[in-house]
């Protein structure tokens, strides 16, 4: 269909053909080029830490951070059951067992005082991630974390740029995360990053990125690690996103807004939490949730999809995921609002390339078929 409208479609300017074109009339294509570190040092500085890593992508990012704290057999960590597969993958590889919450009802993120019930004398790390656009209560966590003495991860793919109680998301706990995916708010096509205040925790991810070389050897190995190496291409196209970060997060407030205002009396959906009292939504994507509690968002998405309206669904939640069932994990594990959300949660178009027009149709097809 030529007038499909996509879920989301990233925009790439001129800058960021100017910089790539940078990259293959000098030959600097691989990660050795300038470009790395310069997005390492600027992205970091952005997000008010000290020291960033460029990584292959976020489940990289995440693999970095969780190997990086030497968590493993034994060591348990706390993660919201409502999130990407990847979040409990890395812990599960490295031995580690991950420890599920349920969400919240209205925000959709873990809930803090379920983390503080979910601690036994195994915790040994929390992984708070953000969802679609508003982040996890962080006070409690910490809090929580300093009196435990436990680890933080902080997943903030879904919230480049955004910030809780003014300070931003990614300054938070001892290690924080990002993902440049195209749908993220600055994409490398593929991409991630590690920032920590940690020196030594920055020079284990460079490291463990970087098949675990060693300095004065450079093919001897007391440790193995992983090529999870970032390009100075997709360095490049990051660079050039950054500079523009202010005007997208600007625009991801308008698709939002747009939304909350036309289904202001749908009935129907619940609609995403605009603000609360530590953060403001960024609307990474625009989600809604059927009311009704017999509904299926599938059976929506199928409706929008003839229509011509790209949709995803929400988040499967960790506990439920097939993969994990012969593992011996999540064994009576109750989260009846992640079931639920993901049930009846759906995402609409909110891709920085929707104009007007394509979002008035969405908005109509949705009041129509919602």
């Amino acid at each position: 269909m030529s007038d499909f409208i996509p879920v989301n479609e990233p925009v790439i300017g001129e800058r960021e053909k100017e910089l790539v074109l940078e990259c293959l009339n000098t030959g600097w294509i691989s990660s050795e080029g300038p470009f790395v570190s310069q997005f390492e040092e600027a992205f970091s500085r952005r997000v008010g830490r000290k020291h960033g890593v460029a990584c292959a992508n976020g489940t990289a990012a995440l693999e970095l951070a969780v190997n990086a704290l030497r968590l493993g057999p034994g060591d348990e960590v706390i993660l919201p059951t409502f999130t990407i597969i990847s979040c409990a993958a890395v812990i599960v590889r490295a031995g580690a067992i991950p420890v599920v919450v349920d969400a919240d009802p209205d925000t959709w993120n873990m809930v803090p005082e379920l983390v503080a019930a979910a601690i036994t004398p195994r915790t040994a790390a929390i992984m708070v991630v953000h969802i679609y656009g508003l982040p996890v209560d962080m006070d409690p966590i910490l809090e929580l974390a300093d009196r435990r003495q436990l680890a933080v991860i902080e997943d903030a793919a879904e919230l480049i740029g955004g910030t809780y109680k003014g300070r931003p998301c990614g300054s938070f706990g001892h290690i924080s995360t990002f993902s440049f995916y195209p749908n993220k708010h600055i994409t490398t096509g593929e991409g991630g990053m590690v920032v920590t205040d940690d020196p030594a925790l920055a020079e284990r991810c460079r490291s463990l990125r970087n098949l675990c070389f060693q300095p004065k050897q450079r093919f001897v190995h007391e440790e193995l690690g992983w090529n999870y190496r970032m390009t100075n291409l997709q360095a490049a196209l990051g660079l050039a996103q950054l500079e523009r970060l202010e005007q997208t997060l600007i625009r991801k407030r308008e698709i939002g807004l747009a939304y909350q205002q036309a289904f202001m009396n749908l009935e129907s959906i619940q609609r995403p939490v605009d603000t609360t009292s530590y953060a403001d939504n960024l609307y990474w994507v625009y989600g809604i949730l059927l009311k009704d509690s017999q509904a299926s968002a599938k059976t929506l998405m199928q409706k929008l999809a003839l229509a011509g309206i790209g949709t995803r669904p929400f988040f499967f939640p960790i506990h439920l995921q097939p993969v994990f069932s012969g593992m011996t994990l999540f064994q009576d594990v109750e989260a009846p609002v992640a079931e639920e959300i993901a049930r009846r949660g759906l995402y609409l178009p909110s891709g920085l390339a929707l104009n007007a027009l394509q979002q008035s149709r969405v908005i109509e097809e949705l009041i129509v078929h919602g």
